[in-house]
């Protein structure tokens, strides 16, 4: 013990600064929670003075004007339920989100509803924050008019603990008017017709000898959303990530994995054939090279259709090219109800129920694009004139009974980092498939094993 000791030994200036440091962090923590806990108690104060509930909603809606759609829709609940009250506060983007909500947590604090992407389930429910909702579900209408897709995304060990709130899923963007240029007639249905379609929209349009216009947009990156948009293709050859119903990031399987390996390599091909454009490092979500006629097609949301309506040019929407199965990346955020007290559960719920509701999810689809939760909202006749004046909402609908939720386990995000990275090596012909989901499987073997 006295050679480690020796080894590792740290003058006593540096140990200072060590520990300066230390207590600088640990203070900046106790001030945040002293904060969330001064919150609370005013909330409560506030409660039992006035015998009104005082909810907090925290969200990370944007752009600002869907905050704004969001707002109207709460400040309606406010109206017709006098004795609830919410507030909607806006954390942030989802990174920026998860340090304050573990701090809540911890400091025994969180807010009474969160607004949230379904995988962080897992790590909640491990930490004994959320109240299962199982039985207040099954007691409701509303219950019934769920898109029964979603449930995947609300269900862990058994038992239901978030609600939909919005969905969404990817599916490729083009321009309607560089297919024609290009002599395109119909649009690719398989891998093959989709590799074929992307080389012939690769093209030198100016006559100058070099290629200004690629086929395809591929996200760079090892963040989420490489990882979102790649996960169809995976699915489509039959690939899966885990073993069987395995509820846990241990059962992860990517090596030896036919699918996923196919899924890459479909990708290297684009790259290979000189017929795809790769987007910026952890910029694959941005859609101005689609919109300038950099690039002819790419993989993208319903969120993105005011940003193309807005801009003027032509496009159209088609389904995730299938291999073996038509498959698509459900997304969108649900709703997170923390443990409290029965009062504020109850009343949480009750707002929960409302956002639910075939009012709210109509009010909410029209005004930010969002797909409906609600079966019922989907045949309104308000939302079906926008879908009749705005077609590619339709497909996104129509393919949300292929869609596919990803896992929300714990260490769900270790296992896409770790996948962004192997799809990152590939697409820069670092590795080959095979070997770079060899790797990943071996990083994640040490991680969680």
């Amino acid at each position: 013990m006295r050679h480690n000791a020796r080894l590792f030994f740290i003058p006593q200036k540096y140990r200072r600064k060590r520990k300066n440091v230390q207590y600088y962090f640990k203070s900046l923590l106790l001030l945040l929670l002293v904060g969330i806990l001064a919150l609370g108690g005013c909330q409560t104060l506030r409660t039992a003075e006035t015998g009104v509930i005082n909810l907090t909603l925290w969200q990370g809606v944007n752009p600002p004007p869907n905050r704004d759609v969001l707002q109207k829709l709460v400040d309606k609940f406010n109206q017709t339920h006098p004795k609830i009250q919410v507030e909607s506060l806006y954390a942030g983007q989802q990174d920026q989100q998860t340090p304050k909500i573990l701090a809540a947590v911890v400091g025994n604090a969180p807010p009474d509803l969160l607004w949230y992407n379904p995988t962080i389930a897992g790590q909640l429910v491990e930490l004994q924050a959320l109240i299962p909702l199982d039985e207040k579900l099954n007691n409701s209408p509303v219950k019934a008019e769920i898109d029964p897709a979603l449930f995947e995304s609300m269900e862990y060990q058994g038992q239901i603990w978030s609600l939909p709130f919005a969905t969404n899923n990817v599916a490729v963007y083009y321009r309607p008017s560089l297919f024609k240029a290009a002599g395109i007639t119909e649009l690719p249905r398989t891998w093959e017709q989709f590799r074929e379609v992307a080389k012939k929209l690769t093209r030198d349009t100016n006559g100058d000898g070099r290629i200004n216009q690629y086929g395809m947009f591929l996200p760079l990156g090892k963040g989420e959303f490489t990882v979102f948009t790649w996960l169809p293709f995976m699915w489509s050859s039959g690939g899966e990530l885990v073993k069987g119903e395995a509820e846990k990031a241990s059962a992860v399987m990517l090596q030896n994995n036919p699918g996923a390996i196919a899924a890459l390599q479909f990708w290297r091909n684009l790259i290979e054939d000189g017929s795809a454009m790769l987007s910026g490092p952890e910029r694959g979500y941005e859609t101005g090279d689609l919109i300038a006629g950099n690039v002819a097609m790419q993989v993208t949301g319903p969120w993105s259709l005011g940003e193309f309506t807005a801009s003027g040019v032509d496009f159209g929407v088609f389904p995730i090219p299938v291999n073996q199965e038509p498959a698509t990346s459900v997304g969108g955020e649900n709703l997170f109800l923390f443990k409290t007290t029965p009062e504020r559960e109850q009343a949480a719920f009750t707002f929960a129920e409302y956002a639910m509701s075939a009012e709210f999810q109509t009010e909410l689809a029209l005004g930010t694009g969002y797909l409906p939760i609600n079966l019922k909202s989907r045949q309104d006749a308000r939302y079906q004139e926008f879908v009749k004046k705005l077609p590619p909402v339709q497909v996104f609908l129509d393919q949300a009974e292929h869609g596919r939720s990803r896992p929300i386990f714990p260490g769900y995000n270790r296992i896409s980092d770790s996948l962004g990275r192997a799809i990152e090596s590939v697409l820069l012909s670092q590795n080959t498939p095979a070997e770079a989901l060899k790797i990943t499987q071996q990083r994640l073997d040490l991680i969680f094993k």
